[in-house]
């Protein structure tokens, strides 16, 4: 099987030094992005990219130009699309890309299966013409509800985050599948669709703990989003309240990386906020005591909130204390130990909780919750996981659990190309009487395009398509 994935799949090199200038890095965008590239890969199945970088809009990221560009990345193929950085003309470049270079690819390519990472509008738009034209199934990613506006936005821009999660919402209804990080993400935004369940992918490489003298201050480590809907302030709080010396360091960046580089002034047990990459994330860890996850549960988006941080926490073998987001499956229950109440008293009352278990102890648990976060949430298991979920989308209505969604085979474009593909040559001129249903422009110009034999490619797909009546539909348009 064929696999394209559309989102943000970025080689590590290109991706540090546009991260780096942005005031909200989205570097878990990214990670994850190439945790299912790896996962997916793992399976036997052969991935190739369409990929733009995910950056804050200017001048929050100070780089307003962004250029088109091939790539090779973990093995796979990848086309990066270019745009303009400026909020709306961004979202209408990455779609005229899709539309142009997207489309370019797909032909050369030719997938058994478009993928779409996130919620992203233009994203949304492309793979539902692309599964109009082509019945070329698409299943979409969610991490996130659509439209979630970052906390310093202004009015305009919230109210452009209002239209743009009513457009995703109307989107997320017609794809083939989704697959979303909580369950409440995929029946409130995709009701109907079939659905597969799958919050994370361990792709972490444990590092051997540093040695510590049990009688040190305990070191806590958070690593995320700065912000106060993840907690940092309550976390920061409760270790200024502690009396026995405990000292926090902070790896991230986000709304309160100004607030917390003046507490780290005047505060010594607040240690500096670095934002380094990932490797030195992970010896940040190995010397930790505990790592925290200290996201409140009293908020709009937790139902459909999973920190990625947690598969991390875990496989690094350090102890991890979380508080209790509804999206946590339940056989974590016995690898975590939890913050009841999510206040800076509540979360030193979990810590000394914790702290009174002996050290030894701690550290076989931390072992046991790393060999379960490897074994059961590997690239290898996910990924077979989201491959055989993927293959299913090909086989048709029988083949899926859920109801199908509307606008599915057998569309008018369907129907277009079997009444015209015998009277209407490849340069899309009408035979003499002939009629045909009402299309748009933008539909007839991509199956134009598509109908165009590639040189490279020509007769080459039928090899890899499947054996199932979708995949027959699509080759004969795109031969």
């Amino acid at each position: 099987m064929r696999v394209t994935f559309l989102g943000f799949t970025v080689p590590d090199e290109i991706a540090r030094a546009n991260l780096t200038a942005d005031p909200n890095p989205q570097v878990q965008t990214t990670t994850f992005a190439h945790a299912v590239l790896g996962a997916v890969t793992s399976a036997g199945v052969t991935m190739t990219l369409l990929s733009t970088m995910p950056v804050s809009s200017y001048p929050g990221q100070p780089r307003l130009l962004f250029r088109s560009r091939r790539f090779v990345d973990g093995g796979a193929e990848g086309q990066l699309l270019g745009f303009v950085n400026v909020l709306g003309v961004k979202q209408l470049t990455r779609l005229v890309q899709c539309l142009t270079r997207g489309t370019a690819r797909l032909r050369r390519w030719r997938p058994d299966v478009l993928l779409v990472h996130g919620v992203h509008t233009p994203f949304l738009a492309f793979g539902l013409l692309v599964q109009r034209v082509l019945d070329l199934p698409v299943a979409v990613i969610l991490t996130d509800p659509p439209g979630v506006a970052l906390p310093d936005e202004g009015s305009f821009r919230r109210r452009l985050h209002a239209f743009d999660r009513r457009l995703a919402r109307a989107a997320l209804i017609r794809v083939r599948g989704v697959v979303a990080l909580t369950a409440a993400l995929a029946s409130d935004f995709a009701p109907g669709v079939p659905a597969l369940v799958l919050e994370g992918i361990c792709s972490s490489v444990p590092v051997p703990r540093t040695t510590r003298s049990d009688e040190k201050a305990p070191l806590l480590v958070y690593a995320g989003g700065l912000s106060r809907s993840y907690g940092v302030d309550l976390l920061v709080d409760a270790v200024l309240a502690r009396a026995d010396g405990t000292r926090l360091q902070l790896y991230g960046r986000g709304e309160l990386s100004d607030w917390l580089d003046e507490v780290a002034r005047k505060e010594p047990r607040v240690l500096p906020v670095q934002f380094v990459p990932r490797e030195e994330v992970a010896l940040g860890y190995a010397a930790a005591d505990v790592l925290v996850q200290p996201r409140p549960v009293n908020q709009d988006f937790v139902p459909y909130s999973f920190p990625s941080k947690l598969i991390e926490f875990l496989a690094s073998g350090v102890p991890v204390l979380s508080t209790r987001l509804p999206g946590i499956p339940a056989d974590y229950e016995a690898h975590l130990d939890w913050i009841e109440d999510d206040s800076a008293a509540g979360v030193n009352a979990a810590l000394d909780a914790l702290l009174a278990v002996p050290a030894d102890q701690r550290r076989l648990r931390a072992q046991e919750a790393a060999r379960f976060v490897v074994t059961t949430r590997s690239q290898r298991h996910q990924g077979e996981r989201l491959a055989t979920f993927l293959h299913n989308l090909t086989l048709g209505d029988d083949d899926v659990s859920a109801s199908p969604p509307p606008d599915r085979a057998g569309s008018r474009l369907l129907r277009l190309a079997r009444s015209t593909r015998s009277s209407r040559p490849p340069d899309g001129s009408a035979a003499s009487g002939s009629a045909s249903p009402r299309v748009s422009w933008l539909e007839l110009g991509i199956q134009r395009q598509l109908w165009t034999p590639s040189p490279s490619n020509h007769g080459r797909h039928s090899s890899h398509i499947t054996k199932n009546q979708s995949s027959s539909a699509r080759k004969g348009r795109l031969n």
